[in-house]
């Protein structure tokens, strides 16, 4: 059997290197987390509160808390998805909400707390399930993070109220039936010229009337008779 022996000094030596490590190493977890992918999500229904449980059945207004991430000017992208089974994915709403008041101290507990946003959805066009609801994915990208910077939650929304549907009547129009009339043709009367009479042409032969002669040398003088004179013996 070897048996190694350490002499006193080596002894020494290494167990102040264990307590410089672990003092190091309680301060370090003293502190802010490192940058990386810091932080962590939650859903919160009525009544809201600022404890770090997560509620998955949520009623039509809920929120969305932020807890540890980093310090900065920094944002996070909310985009809320339609999910399966409730219809296809389909954007719901897409927000930006502020996150870097304070440091990642805290984590994910109460005390590191960074905001939490309230959100109503609009669900129009959506078959919810008969018992569970609208069936919803939430993705956060926050700034600050190094490498992946994505936070994903699934949720069900129910006690939303059917959206109103308006139905609009299109006005009836009564169309009268069309009345062919035949064209009314109007005949002229004839008119008949009046016949006209021409009286026959009576031609009276002139009257000559020679007067006598005188054989006494007597002026002679003519008289005319309007008819011929007649001789009585």
């Amino acid at each position: 059997m070897l048996v190694v022996r350490r002499s006193k000094p080596v002894l020494v030596a290494a167990i102040l290197g264990l307590l410089t490590v672990a003092s190091l190493a309680g301060l370090a977890s003293a502190g802010p987390n490192p940058p990386g992918n810091n932080g962590t999500i939650k859903l919160d229904d009525t009544p809201f509160d600022d404890a770090p449980n997560n509620e998955p059945h949520v009623g039509c207004v809920f929120q969305v808390d932020f807890y540890g991430y980093d310090q900065g000017d920094l944002d996070a992208t909310v985009t809320f998805e339609a999910h399966p089974p409730t219809g296809p994915a389909q954007l719901l709403l897409t927000d930006t909400v502020f996150i870097g008041e304070d440091d990642n101290s805290g984590g994910g507990s109460q005390a590191g707390l960074d905001a939490s946003a309230t959100y109503t959805l609009d669900f129009t066009g959506i078959t919810p399930h008969p018992n569970q609801g609208f069936h919803v994915k939430v993705t956060v990208n926050a700034e600050g993070s190094q490498g992946a910077d994505v936070k994903h939650k699934v949720f069900w929304v129910t006690g939303c109220a059917p959206p109103t549907t308006t139905s609009t009547t299109a006005p009836t129009t009564t169309v009268a039936p069309t009345t062919t009339v035949a064209p009314t043709t109007t005949v002229a009367p004839t008119t008949s010229a009046p016949s006209t009479t021409i009286a026959p042409t009576t031609t009276v032969a002139p009257t000559t009337t020679v007067a006598p002669t005188s054989s006494t040398g007597a002026s002679s003088t003519s008289t005319t008779e309007p008819y011929p004179s007649t001789t009585h013996s």
